[in-house]
């Protein structure tokens, strides 16, 4: 579809952000359009109907700039250009105005705690002297022992082993994730400067916001300090580890400075421009502090999706992230599946349990207030891809830890019986993680028209959560009801207007009663009296007016 025939914008509301539905596009497995076997802009701008019609409100892009793909994109060799594996400068152009003529906004992904080696930057840091104005952009540092020979500190890498490699002069550089990624030192305001440039070069495109990536992570502790003790290598870890206290290197109060510099820019540009935060804390309140009038839009809620199958685990998260998104009065942000995290159909069961699960869970999640995001592929029902070679997987922290998102980055199923499953055009055979063989009955046209699959089902939830008042932006907050053990049950109102959530985690089916007739539920409900016999692992929409 082209702009000319596309439909109206759905809100011009500069809150748009508040209660939107965010995709997340991840670009090398979201649609091929030259048939090389990787996504592409081209690809993702021959597929906005498609995402138009699901009944989103935005996209967020994973990176698609120029970089040598040790990561996935996330090691960034140059903020302001396209990498020819997805395109141009001019393919983003495109692909933008027929979104926005789409009703369809962009949110990119900013990569600002460090940048690729092969950044032009930290090239001249390789070819300078220690103590150079080329290397004060990075954090480089003498080493310890009697040579140098040992890590300036202790810290490890997200991605496992030292957060620090040495190089041919003795000096060391620091780097949280990949060697290829080495950290900036924000504390250099040509960085700073960098940045904001580079905000605004996506802005003047037309983006209408940003996912900062490891928000919490640019400004490490005076000094660089020890841990002090064992972080086990691996990125999990690090991050139960925050519960502990800040780690000298995550959530540093300096870092807000940077935020409250970007918030002015963000505001001069019409339209609701925001940002969201890819940030933990080692607290609820610590993570309020990223998001203000005078900060950004949003943060992540990850305790939503690492919460445990129980009513329990559901309800606390739910309470603590509403109570605190209410003290800065900002909404809440829910996801349940990401590029870095194993898709929650697996995580709740895999099969037919973690289907039913995960189709549950998506109703409990579009029921709230606030603003949700869905990783693509979940609206089929997609699971985790666990038997991957291991020589195909890409995944930089799988060689020093054995762990790897590869599966969750599988590329999507479109059409056809054999796979790539119309990944790309057609003809084409080929595709940069291969699906498996039962993805078939997953594909896009597989379920589409088909009565209780997956995607229908995301499909009606989306289309109910636009025009339903209820669930509108400005209706009220979750009103909880009693419901018996194991059962999850909440009511938003607006006016006359009731729906109510309902949720079985019990283990057993329950009678529902007394909420009104269903708009939409995970599986079938059973009528049984004046009431609806909801089945195990369910949730159900219920209205009264």
């Amino acid at each position: 579809m082209t702009a000319s025939t596309a439909t109206p914008p759905r809100s011009t509301d500069d809150d748009w952000w508040r209660s939107a539905v965010v995709y997340q596009v991840y670009v090398r497995s979201f649609a091929d359009s030259d048939g090389d076997g990787t996504g592409d802009l081209q690809g993702i701008r021959q597929r906005l109907p498609y995402l138009h019609d699901l009944g989103v409100d935005a996209l967020w892009l994973t990176p698609f700039y120029a970089s040598p793909m040790v990561d996935g994109g996330y090691d960034v060799a140059d903020y302001r250009d396209v990498d020819p594996m997805f395109g141009t400068l001019a393919d983003f152009d495109a692909m933008i105005t027929d979104a926005h003529a789409l009703g369809l906004r962009i949110i990119v992904d900013l990569v600002p705690n460090h940048t690729s080696s092969a950044h032009r930057w930290f090239t001249a840091a390789l070819a300078a002297c220690p103590g150079s104005p080329e290397r004060a952009r990075y954090l480089f540092a003498d080493g310890r022992g009697v040579h140098g020979e040992l890590p300036p500190n202790d810290w490890e890498s997200i991605f496992g082993g030292p957060a620090w490699t040495r190089i041919a002069d003795g000096q060391w550089y620091l780097h949280l994730f990949d060697p290829a990624q080495p950290d900036l030192n924000w504390r250099h305001p040509e960085v700073r400067a960098e940045f904001e440039d580079v905000l605004r070069f996506w802005l003047d495109r037309g983006v209408d916001g940003f996912r900062v990536d490891v928000a919490h992570g640019m400004i490490k502790a005076e000094g660089l300090p020890d841990v002090g003790f064992n972080t086990m290598t691996t990125g999990q870890r690090q991050v139960e580890l925050l519960g502990k206290g800040r780690l000298p290197y995550f959530d540093q109060d300096e870092v807000h400075e940077i935020y409250r510099a970007w918030r002015p820019i963000l505001d001069s540009y019409p339209g609701g421009r925001m940002a969201v935060a890819e940030a933990w804390a080692e607290t609820p309140q610590r993570l309020a502090r990223y998001i203000g009038p005078d900060e950004l839009h949003q943060a992540f809620s990850f305790d939503f999706l690492d919460a445990t199958w129980s009513a329990d685990s559901f309800r606390k998260v739910i309470d603590t992230a509403l109570a605190e998104a209410a003290v800065v009065g900002a909404p809440t942000t829910w996801v349940l599946s990401n590029h870095d995290k194993q898709r929650h159909v697996t995580r709740y069961g895999d099969g037919a349990e973690g289907l039913r699960r995960a189709r549950a869970a998506s109703l409990l999640m579009l029921a709230l207030p606030g603003c949700a995001y869905l990783y693509q592929g979940e609206e089929l029902g997609l699971p985790e891809v666990l038997d991957l070679p291991d020589e195909l997987r890409q995944d930089p922290a799988f060689l020093r830890t054995g762990e790897s998102r590869d599966g969750c980055r599988v590329p999507i199923p479109w059409s056809g019986e054999v796979a790539p499953y119309g990944f790309g055009p057609t003809g084409s055979e080929v595709s940069w993680l291969p699906a498996p063989a039962t993805w078939r009955a997953l594909s896009v046209t597989a379920q589409t028209g088909v009565r209780g699959s997956t995607l229908e089902l995301y499909r009606a939830a989306l289309r109910i959560r636009h025009e339903h008042p209820a669930l509108a932006g400005d209706a009220d907050g979750v009103t909880w009801l009693e419901a018996g053990p194991g059962v999850l049950a909440f009511s938003r109102t607006a006016g006359e207007t009731v729906l109510t959530c309902v949720v079985n985690l019990s283990g057993a089916p329950v009678l529902i009663n007394g909420y009104g007739q269903p708009v939409v539920a995970s599986d079938t409900l059973t009528g049984q009296g004046s009431g609806h016999l909801l089945p195990v692992d369910a949730a159900a929409w219920l209205e009264r007016r």
